[in-house]
């Protein structure tokens, strides 16, 4: 099958540092090169890739320091659109702009949504071109949404052997991503507190979310049991992560899916997550981790969380989020769009306007590149 993977253009495939999406459209690909698939890569010109690579911009928006990524993409997006007749699947993971200019070959498309869903700034593209074949991430990153052509539920998934596994549990709570008040690193630092246990952050602080990390995270971090690191790469997460008697996601948001559990769980290490959005999906409650609503149950579980196998934590990420469960899905998904029959698509321009002619949504929407940001 030729398969058209259209990445973001903030990071590089894989990217340098911090990136989620960009890291699992680089595991996809290389897994799906893996299982024979012609596979082409439209990503910035830093990315590394075994499948054949169309560099869009010499090298990842975010560390050139350009904020508004909305140019670059159109530009790859025309490219992929000149091009549309080599590839069976164009696998789009950005997140709007592909919508009006693919919608006429919507039956070869397919949009892996990585991101939040609950924002309804966006829906009046979703609702305006509701015949855009859609993967979701998570059952519970659907709830938001209008009416949609879903086509699966994927779950993430990574290489097998991409971490070491670490057997013997840790001697401190860890946090990993970034520092935002829906991911709510205050939490995790009132955990240690209460419950006597070190922690240490590893995150990074976006310009967006630098106002809260200086006027609420950061006098919090004096505290001899919180040790703030800052933002990691690859090559430290397995120190990092097998290090932790377990991996704190205390998140305030619904949470499409949440890589970073599954990266804990990949190495052994079990999670302590808040029931919300994906959490329910990818923790198995008492055997990868515990789930909890409240600072209370939090620490409660940090005392007793040495007693969940680590053994049975890293089966359960063989057995659900390895990248070959991933790429199998998504060609199953693949192989079901190439089936169906072609239709002509349903045009757009009743959908767009409300009714009294007014646009919907558009009253305080964010641009692009905050979405981007999420």
């Amino acid at each position: 099958m030729r398969i058209a993977q259209v990445a973001p253009l903030a990071e590089a495939v894989p990217p340098r540092l911090y990136g989620g999406t960009e890291r699992v459209v680089s595991w996809l690909t290389e897994e799906l090169v893996r299982q024979g698939q012609d596979v082409t890569l439209f990503a910035s010109g830093d990315s590394r890739s075994s499948a054949r690579l169309v560099r869009a911009v010499p090298e990842a928006l975010r560390l050139a320091g350009i904020r508004d990524h909305t140019a670059n993409t159109l530009v790859m997006l025309e490219e992929v659109l000149q091009r549309a007749d080599e590839f069976d699947v164009i696998h789009f993971h950005v997140d709007l702009l592909q919508f009006p200019l693919f919608k006429n070959l919507f039956p070869k498309c397919v949009t892996t949504l990585h991101g939040r869903l609950d924002l309804p700034d966006f829906h009046p593209i979703y609702r305006a071109f509701p015949d855009m074949p859609l993967v979701s991430i998570s059952d519970a990153q659907r709830r938001p949404m209008p009416p949609v052509n879903w086509v699966s539920t994927i779950h993430h998934g990574l290489p097998e052997q991409l971490h070491r596994v670490r057997r013997e549990p840790g001697a401190y709570l860890a946090f990993l991503g970034r520092i935002s008040p829906e991911k709510r690193p205050d939490r995790a630092i009132e955990i240690a507190k209460r419950s006597g246990i070190p922690l240490k952050i590893a995150a990074k602080v976006d310009a967006i979310d630098r106002d809260y990390f200086d006027g609420t995270i950061r006098p919090l971090l004096d505290h001899p049991l919180v040790e703030f690191i800052g933002e990691i790469d690859d090559m430290r997460k397995d120190d990092f992560l097998g290090g932790a008697s377990a991996l704190l996601f205390p998140i305030d948001w619904p949470e499409p899916f949440g890589l970073v559990m599954i990266e804990a769980m990949a190495i052994g290490t079990p999670v302590i997550a808040w029931a919300e959005g994906s959490v329910p999906e990818v923790i198995d409650q008492g055997v990868s981790g515990i789930i909890v609503t409240s600072i209370d149950e939090a620490v409660e579980a940090a005392s007793r969380i040495d007693r969940l196998d680590r053994r049975a934590v890293r089966e359960c990420f063989e057995m659900r989020f390895t990248a070959a469960r991933m790429a199998a899905d998504y060609i199953e998904t693949f192989d079901a769009l190439c089936c169906r029959p072609v239709a002509k698509p349903a045009s757009a321009s009743a959908a767009i306007l409300a009714p009294g002619g007014d646009l919907p949504g558009f009253e305080g929407s964010v641009g692009l590149s905050q979405l981007q940001s999420l």
